[in-house]
């Protein structure tokens, strides 16, 4: 069982009783029964939270044996419950958002449907964190409707419960949200058909409510409620104040609020200035803490300036969970009920542009009035000409290490124009894949010359794919040309060739999640007043409307094969 912390002899003698009997007569209910109450005893009598939480989890792992999923125990065992009730009295959060849920049926249920899913990123650990001590800010961003907010006011209902002499104050863009909350709040305070709440804490009760301010007590009487909410532009002076948390939830109401860098410095000061200045010590002598809940809409929203303040201190955490993990290509929100597989975030995507599709559901904030590509600025196309093109042409910007993408765009040349008409466009780092796709992209468009810029890396794929052409009998005339332009410098002079001279497909034409649609992600989103992940694609087009502009053909030199 490891450290035992502070427990008393008595209970050390009941333990090693209670562990004897098991292992001489199996698992049984009766012995269970008996670790829990020993549990109770090391939290209630002795204050030793430790040993407590080892007794309960060593009950529930005892019982987990007999079932195939987690959900069956929760769903089925009284002493399964007992143990998470235990648990949820003494401030584990996993197990007071199991229990909460404890009358309802499973399909009804918030929390056990999505478990897995925010045990993995984190979400319910964030949570826990806060409550131990080991963070001072938490914010998290996830796409519209995966639960964010509803997290929350779980997780407010809990801290009512556990620090009942304390008061938390809500902060959000408008006074419809702050009602809402304040009534999923107290619902959950007070329905016990739906809600166990009152089982977890039976000595406690809302003892009074202002619907209208958006405020309620439990518990005795104290300066402020223990849970009030305000809006941006409320006059809060003197009237509100938190001691134990301040939840900040989605400030910018809407996309017009996350276009002008004007509001975006208003509802800072409104944070900064007045929602922060409400905070205060709470009754156990330690500082106010914080959760952020919002969409990434900018850089320079709430969250991301607080990102910038705080880089580097592990007391505070971002957590951003967007639609689709980049590494598998799967949902991040396949929920047991409810969920959003990528199909749907597909959809969904093909009725927005790519730079709000990345605020949104991507959690990649971006700064719309410094945009080099913005999505109305470019030329798209639903068809080629219906004629032979004048040339296929490509130019590859090879992957380097760490986030670095490999970019290959091929474009059918008809005069002027140049339709971008497939590419590849990864960040993987197995060669023989980036061979794999260059080579079946040079075939399969029957692509007549392809510039690849010339570096360590550069050389050695031109070599290996005009190598591998030749044996596949296939013809393409590869060059490399080796560039010391500055690269921001060259992205920017060579925008307006590109949005003047490079027609790209229509958003029907491709899935956002092919090379083509990340591709199209990438450039639309790159700013030239902010970060940025990455800036192959700008890069190459860029590079591309040099090879283009500069004459043709390039001179090619000899490749040679490269020294390793």
């Amino acid at each position: 069982m490891g450290n035992m912390g502070k427990i008393s002899k008595e209970i050390k003698i009941a333990y090693d009783a209670v562990c004897e009997s098991l292992q001489s007569s199996g698992i049984n209910d009766k012995d269970l029964v008996d670790l829990l109450d020993l549990s109770k005893a090391a939290f209630l009598d002795y204050k030793d939270t430790v040993f407590g939480l080892l007794l309960t989890g060593y009950v529930k792992q005892l019982k987990e044996q007999f079932y195939n999923r987690i959900r069956d125990a929760y769903l089925d065992d009284p002493i399964y419950w007992e143990a998470l009730k235990v648990e949820a009295q003494n401030k584990i959060v996993d197990s007071y958002f199991l229990y909460l849920e404890k009358n309802r049926s499973f399909e009804d249920q918030f929390y056990l449907p999505k478990r897995e899913v925010f045990l993995k990123h984190g979400i319910t650990q964030m949570f826990q964190d806060l409550i131990d001590d080991k963070l001072d800010i938490g914010c998290l961003s996830m796409p519209p409707g995966t639960s964010k907010t509803t997290a929350e006011k779980f997780f407010n209902s809990a801290v009512i419960g556990w620090f009942p002499y304390d008061y938390n104050l809500f902060y959000s863009h408008s006074g419809d949200i702050t009602d809402m909350y304040y009534r999923s709040v107290y619902q959950i305070l007070t329905d016990t058909q739906e809600y166990a709440w009152h089982d977890i804490f039976p000595n406690l009760k809302v003892t009074s409510t202002n619907a209208k301010t958006g405020a309620l007590n439990v518990g005795k009487y104290k300066a402020f409620p223990s849970l009030q909410t305000a809006s941006v532009g409320s006059e809060n002076a003197g009237k509100v104040r938190a001691s134990k948390f301040l939840f900040v939830d989605d400030m910018i109401g809407k996309l017009e609020e996350a276009l002008n860098k004007n509001i975006l410095d208003k509802l800072w000061g409104a944070y900064s200035v007045d929602a922060r200045q409400r905070k205060t010590k709470s009754r156990d002598g330690g500082f106010c803490k914080e959760v952020h809940i919002a969409t990434r809409w900018s850089v320079h929203d709430p969250i991301g300036r607080l990102e910038r303040a705080y880089e580097g201190n592990d007391r505070v955490r971002f957590i951003r969970v967007p639609d689709i993990d980049p590494e598998t290509g799967e949902s991040n929100f396949l929920y047991e009920v409810g969920g959003f597989t990528v199909q749907d975030f597909n959809d969904q995507a093909l009725l927005m542009d790519e730079v709000s599709y990345n605020c949104l559901y991507k959690q990649e904030p971006v700064e719309r009035e410094g945009l080099l590509y913005p999505v109305d600025s470019l030329r798209r196309y639903l068809e080629k000409p219906n004629r032979e093109p004048d040339a296929i042409l490509g130019i590859c910007d090879t992957k380097g290490k760490g986030t670095d993408y490999l970019f290959l765009p091929c474009c059918y040349q008809y005069g002027e124009d140049y339709y971008l008409d497939d590419c590849v466009y990864n960040n993987e780092a197995d060669y023989e894949l980036q061979y794999n796709k260059m080579i079946d992209l040079i075939m399969k468009n029957n692509m007549q010359q392809c510039e690849f810029e010339s570096n360590r890396d550069g050389d050695r794929v031109a070599y290996e794919v005009s190598n591998r052409l030749k044996e596949k009998g296939a013809r393409c005339n590869i060059t490399t040309k080796y560039t010391i332009q500055n690269k921001e410098t060259k992205i920017i002079v060579n925008a307006d060739w590109v949005k003047k001279h490079i027609l790209f497909k229509d958003k029907s034409l491709y899935s956002p999640r092919d090379d083509y649609g990340m591709m199209m992600s990438a450039l639309t989103s790159h700013t030239v007043t902010g970060k940025n992940k990455t800036d192959d694609v700008p890069d190459g087009l860029a590079s591309f409307a040099l090879y283009v502009t500069n004459g043709q053909p390039i001179v090619a030199k000899i490749i040679q094969s490269p020294i390793w």
